[in-house]
Formats: structure tokens, sequence, C-alpha cells
């Protein structure tokens, strides 16, 4: 498919974007957040200038959401997206009406610059390629090598190129026997709600070596590795090592560019379901890493992927589903969501090695990756490495971090040292990187009217956040944003 430019013409979602729309909102933002963190503080006058220079060149990013009467598409947005100062919670939801229309945001802390996405625009390698190139503008800005980037026409071409918006899903569908899903419901994780809005992060620092060894000790990948660690960690913290009556399942994304030669910057992932159903209380770990090996190694395979998009893609060509208004497509979509949403515990996402610009790598320190979470989607786990480090983050709604501990105490028995960061009220280093969480927010359950009393003890820990609770707690809705939000008036 040749790539489109948009031009100020509409181009459509892709096929797994199209679901995106539909659920998003205020408290299942389905936003993601790539980060990375550089040696020195961040001029923000110049990370400004950066963004403005290489967005003419992304078209995936250069755009607003629109809603049709068949489907929502997208528009070329032609104004100028604004770089602000990170104050608030990572991953927030990105209203399209708001955000002058963008479905991203830039922010800046200290010495980190954050890429926060709505999944309907991209997947995780989209947004690594365009921190990356951002990040490289910046760079370059910074050491006056302005007229080296984004100017002749050749490199112009070539970015074009590597800016490729086609839908993958459907260049690579072909027709083939299609296996049906299962949405049995698995292991459901439960505990004491922070208020909404608010969310707790807990980074783990580990040394890419000695992960490696401990994984070539087992003879499995590290994406193996770690799933079996997680889904032992939820057994033994939640369960305590009984015998349970619902599977504990991850969510695993699979990045298809790797098996089908595509260099979109769209959405091309697929997820596969990986758990297990503890049903013996003597299972020790490394019979249960055995037997998520083996099952990983049967359904992340070409054959498999195909199925899968084979599966998505060929309800969207029928004519009679096409014809359908977006209304109704909507209330079907929901329900799908929420099938297959009940089918896994929680999320796990590794996007393996970022790496850094030639000549460019003194100057980074880390990336980050992080999942945004709800009451629906309480925790998720996102992995990615720079360098000799591995960035294991967990984003949990939940007050406490006992399962997070466990996971780490697991890696810790098996020799990987791990050094933790985060916003908890836990003993984490350096907690102000994201506003603190404080024990007075801890909700039990969920009670909402406890949280509109605490929200006026929480003072500057997320001022606008803070704020933001009261209001929704309050009912409390502005007439004139409303209007313009929900009838574009």
């Amino acid at each position: 498919m040749k790539n489109k430019v948009l031009d100020g013409k509409w181009r459509r979602l892709d096929n797994t974007a199209k679901i995106f729309p539909v659920i998003a909102n205020e408290n299942m933002s389905q936003v993601f957040r790539i980060s990375v963190t550089l040696k020195e503080r961040i001029k923000p006058d110049v990370l400004q200038q950066a963004l403005e220079d290489i967005l003419p060149y992304i078209h995936n990013f250069r755009v607003r959401l629109r809603k049709g009467f068949f489907w929502y598409y997208f528009e070329e947005n032609k104004k100028v997206p604004l770089v602000q100062r990170e104050h608030t919670y990572p991953c927030r939801y990105i209203d399209p009406h708001g955000n002058r229309k963008f479905l991203f945001r830039v922010t800046y802390y200290e010495c980190r610059i954050n890429l926060e996405v709505f999944h309907a625009l991209t997947d995780g390698l989209g947004a690594v390629t365009m921190l990356k190139n951002l990040t490289n503008r910046y760079l370059q800005l910074i050491h006056g090598q302005e007229e080296k980037a984004w100017s002749d026409e050749g490199k112009k071409i070539s970015e074009e190129q590597k800016f490729s918006v086609e839908d993958s899903y459907l260049e690579n569908y072909r027709e083939v026997p299609r296996r049906r899903y299962s949405s049995r419901p698995a292991y459901r994780l439960e505990g004491n709600y922070l208020p909404l809005g608010t969310g707790q992060v807990l980074h783990g620092y580990v040394n890419t070596e000695e992960l490696k060894q401990v994984c070539h000790r087992h003879g499995v990948s590290i994406t193996k590795y770690l799933a079996a660690v997680l889904i032992w960690s939820i057994w033994k913290e939640y369960l305590e090592g009984k015998p349970c009556g619902q599977p504990i399942v991850l969510n695993l994304p699979i990045n298809l560019r790797a098996f089908f030669d595509s260099e979109t910057m769209a959405n091309f992932f697929a997820v596969t379901m990986i758990g297990y159903l503890f049903k013996n209380p003597d299972m020790s770990f490394d019979e249960l890493l055995g037997k998520i090996s083996r099952q990983m190694d049967r359904k992340i395979d070409k054959k498999r992927l195909e199925e899968s998009i084979s599966y998505n893609v060929s309800r969207e060509k029928k004519w009679y589903l096409r014809v359908i208004p977006l209304v109704l497509k909507s209330l079907a979509l929901d329900l799908v969501f929420r099938l297959k949403d009940r089918a896994y515990t929680m999320t796990l996402s590794n996007i393996g090695v970022i790496k850094a610009e030639p000549g460019q790598e003194k100057e980074i320190e880390r990336f980050h990756l992080m999942i945004g979470v709800s009451r629906r989607q309480p925790m998720k786990c996102a992995v990615c490495a720079y360098g000799q480090e591995v960035v294991i983050t967990f984003t949990s709604v939940f007050a406490d971090s006992h399962l997070q501990r466990t996971f780490f105490d697991k890696l810790k028995e098996d020799g990987v040292r791990v050094q933790l960061e985060g916003n908890g009220p836990s003993s984490a280093r350096k907690r102000d990187m994201y506003p603190r969480i404080r024990k007075v927010l801890i909700l039990q359950k969920g009670g909402e009217a406890k949280a509109s009393r605490m929200v006026k003890q929480v003072g500057q820990t997320g001022g606008e956040a803070a704020e933001e609770i009261k209001n929704y707690l309050a009912g409390e809705r502005n007439l004139k944003d409303e209007l313009h939000k929900r009838l574009h008036v």
C-alpha cells in the first residue's frame, strides 16, 4: 500500500485502533507513556522547537480524531502542540476535544522527556520511533546542529518512507481458518483503591547481564521468565499458593512487525493470553516456568498470529457489519471488549531493547515505559531495556504494592539485584519523580464519598488532579466545556 499523506484529507483508523475511541474515557484512558531521561536538565523552549521541527514529517501524529456516521476517522490537525512541564499523574486521559485536539502530549520534568500517546494513534514501537526522533532533534538543537536535520530533500523523502501509516493488518490479511478465542473469566486482582485520577508507579531497575544469566540458567527468554515470575507472584501473594478455580492469565502484546516485515507507525500488534490454572499447591517455580515457556512457544508463531489477524480483520470486511451506524457498532464493540477484558488478570508488555541514535548514547541515561490503568484494569507491567539496564515498571490504582514487592523479591531470590524508584507511600527512592501518593488518599474498596472529604487534605499533592477528583465526585460540570466536548459546539 502506498503511504498516504494527509494534506487536509482523512484517513481510516487501523483495524486494532477502532475499539479505543469507543472504550476510552476519564476512568479508562487507554494512554501509555514512553519517556527518555537525559544527563542534563531539559530546556523547554528547545524541546518545543524540536517538536515543531519533526511533526510535519510524522503524519501519524499530526492528526485529530473525528466521529463519522460509520466509524471514527483521523483528519489532519494543522495546529501546533504545546510542550508543558509535567504536573500530574502519568497516563491521564487525553480528551480528543482538548489538548489542541492532538492525541498525544509531550511533557518534561527535570531531565526527562515524556511522550504520552492515545493507543488509537500507535503502539509501543511507533511511540518509540516518535520519541527517538524528537530526542534526536532536541539534542541536535542543543548542540547547534540545526542545518543538519530535516532540511535536505533526500532526508525528507527518507523520513516520509520511514513514517509509514499503512494499515498492516489489511496488508497482511489472509483468509485462513479462524480459531475461536476463549472469554472464560480469569482471576481478577482486588484491593484498596486510590481515588479516581491518581495512580501508583513503581520502577525496578535491574542489570541486563544478571537477568540474562538467570534466563540462560533456566533456558528461556527474558519475556518468558518475567511472565512466569509475575504469574507466580500473583499466585503466592493473592492466593497464598493455594489451588484456584480460575486461571491466572497475562495479556501479552506481540509486535507483529518482526513476523510480517512491516515498518508502519500505526498499530500493528496482536495479543496472546498466557496463563495457568493452579490445582497443585506443591507446584514449583521451575515447573511453572517450563509450562509457561512451552505455552508461549505454541502460541507465538506466525501461523497463530495469522489466525489472529484473520479473526480480527474478517469482521471488518463483512459488508453487513460495515453499514451499521457507529452508535450501534459502539455498543457491540464495548460488549466485545468487556468479554475480552475479563479473560485476563493483568497485562505484561515488553518492547525489548531501545537503541539511541549513533553518537547520542552518552547523553541518554535511560528509557521508561508505562501503561495507563483503571478500576477495570487495576495493574499493568511494562518492560524496556537500554544499554546494560532493564526497567520493569508497574502502574497501579491500588494503595499497596504487595504484588510488586513479591515480584521483585523473586528476582532477588534468583540472583538479580533490583533498585526501586516510585511515588507510592512505600520506601522507594526519589518519590518526587511523579506526584506523591499519600496515605490520606487511600480508599477502602473505592469509597467515593470518603474521597470527597479526603481530597480537601491533599494540599499540593497533584493539585490539578485533586481538583479534578473533587469536581468529579461533586458532580460539577462546566456547561460550556460539556457542550463543546459532547456536541462540538
